[in-house]
């Protein structure tokens, strides 16, 4: 599976930004699929999932009430709406996927797009 991610740039605090995430060929309804993200210096940590199987959600404490993460109703694209960002949010943020349920670590998940980089300013 390729995952090609968009969206991300640079924004001030308190600013919202969507990132965008798309297989090729096909649906994320057999995968759970959602973002991580990695600071400069720092590890890659997740900030939401969702399972295409049931559709369940999951978000990183730092992230819950002010993220959302979403599909279509194709389940074609994943979509994460980041609002009240804040400069800590900065860092390059992933597509990732794997078949089956959810996991949390990034090491359980096969399939990674290119990185976007998410910037807010202070």
């Amino acid at each position: 599976v390729q995952l090609q991610a968009s969206g991300g740039g640079v924004v001030q605090a308190g600013g919202s930004l969507r990132l965008s995430c798309a297989p090729s060929g096909q649906t994320f309804s057999r995968y759970a699929v959602g973002w991580f993200r990695q600071a400069p210096g720092k590890e890659r940590e997740l900030v939401a999932l969702m399972s295409g199987v049931t559709g369940a959600t999951t978000y990183a404490d730092s992230v819950k009430g002010r993220f959302t993460i979403s599909t279509d109703n194709a389940k074609s694209t994943v979509h994460l709406q980041m609002n009240s960002l804040k400069p800590e949010d900065t860092a390059v943020y992933y597509c990732a996927a794997k078949q089956g349920l959810l996991a949390l670590g990034p090491t359980s998940y096969e399939y990674w797009g290119q990185g976007t980089q998410v910037t807010v300013s202070s």
